[in-house]
């Protein structure tokens, strides 16, 4: 794994490039969403106009730079196929915790992608935006995700709620954390092991955090 500081850089692993993303993303984006994937996150709607998926990217992208959000598209490096999304954005209430959201088009469920790249942008989340912790809220029944949380060695934080502005509604979720890891910066080429820091933190209370 490939981790730089930039915040417009690439981030490679074995199979996959994570970078920001570009308006020209709009029409492969737009096709990946579905109502099944649509349905696991809060603010990605089912239908997905080009258009709509093309300033919204800009508008991520435009956070990338101000340092409010890091987002990334998700690529195959063998044929720069676009497969999915995973990012955090600064929580409103608290500029030191980011809020983690990630998704794979249907096609590319069940091969290992988000396994192998949620540990390399979980590394990038922490170095390019410097928070102190990264949250993600996950549906109760969502198993799949919440393995990958606990890949990351994140621990659950509780039962809570969302706004989700894909349905217009609130919905209970479950939350889950991780702190800061205390090693050593990381260097290029180097793999990161990102370990739970929470196990003896007391349960918060419930959340009420937007997603982004």
């Amino acid at each position: 794994m490939i981790v730089s500081g930039e915040p417009d850089a690439p981030i490679h692993t074995q199979r996959l490039r994570l970078r920001l993303p570009q308006p020209d993303d709009a029409p492969a984006l737009a096709a990946l969403m579905a109502p099944a994937v649509s349905a696991r996150l809060a603010s990605w709607p089912a239908s997905l106009a080009p258009e709509i998926a093309a300033q919204r990217l800009t508008e991520a992208r435009g956070a990338a730079m101000d340092g409010r959000a890091l987002p990334l598209v998700i690529e195959r490096r063998a044929d720069k196929v676009l497969i999915g999304w995973i990012g955090a954005t600064r929580a409103e209430q608290d500029p030191s915790r980011a809020i983690l959201t990630y998704w794979l088009g249907c096609d590319h469920h069940g091969q290992g992608y988000m396994r192998e790249a949620a540990p390399a942008a979980l590394a990038a989340i922490f170095d390019r935006l410097g928070v102190a912790e990264i949250r993600a809220a996950v549906q109760c029944d969502n198993v799949a995700s919440r393995a990958v949380l606990q890949g990351l060695g994140m621990g659950r934080l509780g039962l809570g709620h969302i706004w989700c502005s894909a349905r217009g509604r609130e919905e209970a979720c479950e939350w889950w954390g991780v702190a800061r890891p205390v090693a050593a910066p990381v260097a290029a080429d180097v793999p990161l092991d990102v370990p739970a820091l929470i196990a003896a933190a007391p349960l918060p209370a419930p959340l009420q955090v937007a997603a982004p």
